[in-house]
């Protein structure tokens, strides 16, 4: 599975509590686009949010944020990785 990191715009004063309800909502639509949501991060200053997931493809990831109800077009795929 592919390794992907997705940045949402807008969430500017958002809670720890409000990105939980939001990650959960992509864990609960996950199965369907075979995708999983590992991760997420909050700025809430700044109003990002940033997911990890793995699945088979962007376009994957991006149905899945669309039915949670918070889109975005900026994913990208993290073919490198170092520890």
């Amino acid at each position: 599975m592919a390794k992907f990191m997705d940045v949402h715009d807008g969430f500017v004063g958002v809670t720890q509590q409000q990105l939980e309800e939001a990650h959960q909502r992509d864990l609960d639509n996950e199965r369907a686009e075979g995708v999983h949501f590992e991760r997420a991060w909050l700025d809430p200053e700044s109003g990002k949010v940033f997911c990890l997931s793995s699945g088979p493809s962007k376009e994957a990831v991006a149905r899945v944020h669309e039915a949670s109800g918070h889109p975005t077009t900026q994913i990208y795929e993290l073919p490198v990785e170092v520890s």
